[in-house]
C-alpha cells in the first residue's frame, strides 16, 4: 500500500441530529452527529442538486464545542474521513473543527 497522506473535507451543513456528549473509556469527550450537506455542484459542465446526510464524531476539544450546539443551526466543519470501524466500511467524518454559520 502507497503512504497518502491527503484526507481533509470541509462541509457545510445543518446539524440534524446530535447525541448526548459521552466519555471514551480513557476520558476523552465524544459526541456522535448527522450533518445534511445540500447544495448545487457542477459536474461534467451540468449543475446538479446534492443531498446528503453525513454520519460524523468529534473528540476532544470538538466534541465539548460541538455540545453546545443545537439540531438546526448552520454549520461548517472541517476534518478526515475513516472506517466507522474495522469491520463495518461505512464511512464517517471526524471533525477537529467546526463553526457556526
Amino acid at each position: 500500500m502507497i503512504g497518502l497522506s491527503s484526507n481533509r473535507c470541509v462541509i457545510d451543513g445543518e446539524l440534524l441530529e446530535l447525541d448526548d456528549l459521552r466519555y471514551t473509556p480513557a476520558g476523552v469527550p465524544r459526541i456522535s452527529l448527522k450533518i445534511r450537506h445540500v447544495s448545487t455542484q457542477q459536474e461534467a459542465g451540468v449543475s446538479r442538486q446534492v443531498q446528503c446526510d453525513i454520519p460524523a464524531v468529534a473528540l476532544g476539544e470538538a466534541a465539548q464545542q460541538v455540545s453546545r450546539f443545537k439540531a438546526g443551526q448552520s454549520v461548517r466543519v472541517e476534518g478526515f474521513l475513516a472506517q466507522r470501524s474495522l469491520r463495518i466500511a461505512q464511512l464517517v467524518l471526524h471533525i477537529d473543527n467546526i463553526n457556526l454559520k
